[in-house]
């Protein structure tokens, strides 16, 4: 298992310029692969995801990630190996671009990372204590052993707001943690200055949410198919 990680998505790259380069695991989300990787989806989520964004709209890339997504099903652990392996090789690559190095392993699923240890049976943020490690989650158990201290300390997670969560995300929010938001800029470009009682910051200026202050709604402005999305999964404004 090999190249498991890659560097070409145009967001991340933003955090180059802070000092960072960022490598993500893209896994083909929700049920894509026949096996569901994203426990928590909403409906609108999962019609909406961002798989078809950027290189996903190849299908050559399509069906490494299906590939990818069939192989972690078939031996979690060893691919838990394969995926130390290539945090090897990124480290080297962050080392030659004179770069810090964050990984987000959930790039478009929600698996819980924390709890895979592998062969060894120590997980992948315990044998990196040094590098950052971020995710995205809809998975509000993680969500709050992560608010209550449970996770790695060097992994940060931002919750996921959906048309279906948003009291779950409230209530996240009110104790600090960071909740991701989209919303939808059809009329002007610029995002609300808050929403759920606290303070909007831009995310599409860089994806390094482990930067982020606390208790914060990171938006997100619609992209892809969202942008025509009419459900309470985006928020107008």
């Amino acid at each position: 298992m090999k190249d498991l990680i890659t560097f070409d998505n145009a967001k991340t790259t933003k955090g180059e310029s802070l000092g960072w380069l960022t490598g993500i695991l893209y896994l083909a989300p929700y049920t894509l692969s026949g096996r569901n990787v994203c426990s928590h989806a909403s409906p609108h989520c999962a019609e909406d995801c961002l798989n078809l964004s950027g290189m996903g709209v190849f299908d050559n890339v399509q069906q490494a990630r299906i590939r990818k997504t069939q192989l972690f099903h078939a031996s979690p652990k060893a691919f838990v190996e394969g995926l130390d392996g290539d945090i090897g090789r990124a480290r080297r690559k962050a080392d030659r671009m004179t770069l810090r190095l964050a990984l987000r392993l959930n790039g478009l699923s929600d698996l819980p990372w924390e709890n895979l240890g592998g062969e060894r049976k120590v997980s992948l943020m315990e044998r990196h204590p040094d590098l950052t490690f971020y995710d995205y989650t809809k998975n509000p158990h993680r969500m709050a052993a992560y608010l209550d201290g449970k996770m790695p300390e060097n992994y940060k997670l931002t919750f996921s707001r959906s048309e279906v969560n948003e009291d779950i995300a409230d209530a996240f929010v009110r104790r600090g943690g960071n909740v991701a938001a989209v919303f939808s800029t059809k009329k002007k470009d610029t995002l609300p200055d808050s929403y759920l009682g606290a303070p909007v910051i831009d995310g599409d200026t860089h994806d390094l949410r482990f930067l982020d202050p606390r208790g914060v709604v990171v938006g997100l402005r619609a992209k892809g198919k969202a942008r025509n999305n009419q459900s309470d999964f985006v928020i107008a404004v």
